[in-house]
């Protein structure tokens, strides 16, 4: 198994269907639940421990599902507000180091992740079909990515660190 990308890098398909769009929404929808279930039981070493050499902690992956989800979000709302935006990225190895990060109780990032993709997936499925094509652009690469595209992402995202997660819980 891979450990770096346990469900491999995600791979957007050459034409977004709306059965896709579906997919990812619902499974969105359905990260806090398997990730709260998951986590409820670790222990304090658990959370201390990396899913890989060089790797961070549990810890660290659920506030960066947080970080990374929050900025997710906003980024739709500016796709969709302004034409084309330039967004913000922000450097995650660096947000993974800071304090709050390597230390909070992870029940403050679980429970907003949970309210978050609540308010995140009402806004998804009210979104038209005008309103996936929008774009903005990703600094990293100057790469353009289309409101679609981005479910997909954050979709693969979520799951992509709850199988981090899972080689903890069975370690």
């Amino acid at each position: 198994m891979n450990l770096r990308y346990p469900i491999g890098e995600f791979k957007c398909p050459e034409i977004i269907t709306p059965d896709h769009i579906q997919k990812w929404i619902s499974d969105i929808e359905e990260l806090p639940g398997k990730l709260s279930k998951l986590v409820s039981d670790f222990t304090e070493a658990q959370l201390e421990t990396p899913y890989r050499e060089e790797g961070w902690t549990a810890r660290q992956v659920i506030h960066h599902i947080h970080d990374s989800h929050h900025n997710g979000y906003i980024r739709f709302k500016w796709a969709l507000t302004e034409n084309k935006p330039l967004i913000k990225a922000y450097n995650e190895q660096l947000w993974a180091e800071l304090f709050d990060t390597k230390s909070a109780p992870i029940y403050l990032s679980v429970n907003v992740i949970s309210a978050l993709h609540a308010k995140w997936v009402y806004f998804l499925k009210g979104l038209s079909s005008d309103d996936m094509k929008k774009e903005f652009i990703h600094p990293e690469g100057n790469v353009s990515i289309s409101l679609a595209e981005d479910i997909g992402i954050y979709a693969w995202h979520g799951n992509h660190h709850l199988a981090h997660l899972q080689i903890i819980a069975e370690l």
